[in-house]
């Protein structure tokens, strides 16, 4: 049995139920009935259009439920007539379950948990394990996001910029978890299928930012899965045909002219990739794209990164300043105030200011970093 294949066939099967006119909720457990039907099937007899096979079974399943439903007349206005069986028609749906998946309506958990279930094919124990939460907590998530995108149809193009938010956080979350499931590689696969049936420079620069970051993973933790810094990181370690992969697809997508923030952060994350040691990399042109992104997003988080370009290329105090123009209260202000003060040679307030950003990291592993930074400069106060 290919599970690969299997899974990649889901979404699109799903998108026609919906498109039919089956809710989504209903839609969903007739193609997980299909899907075991076909573990049951294929291995003896494989179907020469497994789509189309697919689609025709849980059709059949939905209609099933359908017609054991109470209400006769609800029923009877959803009932159409069984089409003909052959092969899958050739438009391509996934698109639009993406759309229905990332629904504004959904928190960004459900919309995450929902795309998870329903385009990426994984169970609701998978995914729980993946965000540490209990299957019940999971599937409660789940069934929530089911029923608000129930009544939602098919029939207008979605936001593009809300379904690549969702697969950025199911990117991002994947280097805060572990688990059986790798986050960052799914996101990789449904970014992969989502460029291949959309044409947006935002869905290829996404694509580009993921391979370029994921390229950097063996070298991000040491032996005993420490965070190493990247400047610290072995390059020899990275992923040098994900890089080659990545710079060529964020070049084609810069061609275009439509320039957008997974754009502009893909070229940095290039910039950093190309450098062939940290004292190498070109700090005045990724100032120059964090300026890019400044103007696209308004991001005080991006300013914030800003800050510390400003910092390797005009000098510590220079970043200082720019650090100075933002809120305090801003996520990881404290570290980067801690490494810019180091920079600057004041190592006193750089390890009180470690110590601080330490108490509030986010997770174990960026706390340990942030604590042994304080611990290394105390050391050198006292040599």
């Amino acid at each position: 049995m290919n599970e690969a294949l299997l899974r990649s066939l889901i979404p699109s099967v799903l998108a026609v139920l919906v498109r039919r006119g089956a809710d989504f909720a209903a839609a969903e457990d007739a193609v997980q009935d299909a899907l075991v039907e076909a573990v049951r099937v294929w291995p003896a007899d494989p179907p020469r259009d497994p789509k189309g096979w697919l689609v025709t079974v849980a059709w059949r399943r939905f209609l099933d439920a359908r017609r054991a439903d109470t209400a006769r007349r609800r029923r009877e206005d959803l009932i159409e007539e069984e089409p003909a069986q052959g092969p899958a028609p050739a438009v391509d749906d996934t698109l639009q379950l993406y759309f229905l998946c990332a629904h504004p309506s959904l928190t960004p958990s459900s919309a995450v948990a929902l795309t998870l279930r329903a385009v990426g094919g994984l169970t609701t124990r998978q995914i729980a394990r993946a965000y540490l939460v209990p299957e019940a907590t999971m599937a409660q998530r789940i069934s929530r996001a089911k029923r608000t995108v129930s009544g939602v149809r098919l029939d207008r193009h979605g936001d593009v910029a809300t379904v690549l938010r969702v697969l950025y956080l199911v990117f991002n979350e994947g280097y805060s978890t572990d688990a059986d499931v790798d986050l960052t590689a799914e996101a990789i696969r449904l970014t992969r299928q989502l460029a291949a049936v959309i044409d947006h420079p935002e869905v290829v620069g996404l694509l580009a930012l993921m391979l370029l970051h994921h390229a950097r993973r063996a070298a991000r933790t040491g032996p005993d899965g420490d965070l190493v810094p990247l400047a610290e990181q072995d390059r020899g370690r990275w992923d040098t045909e994900l890089i080659t992969e990545g710079i060529g697809i964020l070049q084609a997508a810069l061609a275009r002219d439509r320039l957008g923030e997974f754009q502009a952060q893909a070229a940095i994350a290039a910039l950093h990739a190309d450098a062939p040691t940290a004292e190498e990399t070109d700090w005045v042109q990724i100032v120059e794209w964090y300026d890019e992104l400044v103007r696209l997003t308004g991001s005080p988080v991006v300013r914030l990164n800003r800050a510390v370009a400003v910092g390797e290329a005009d000098g510590a105090r220079a970043g200082l300043a720019e650090l100075a123009e933002l809120d305090e209260a801003l996520p990881r202000h404290t570290a980067v105030a801690a490494y810019l003060h180091e920079r600057d040679g004041d190592l006193g307030t750089a390890a009180r200011l470690y110590a601080e950003a330490a108490r509030k990291a986010p997770n174990l592993a960026e706390r340990d970093h942030l604590t042994r930074q304080a611990a290394r400069l105390n050391a050198r106060r006292r040599q």
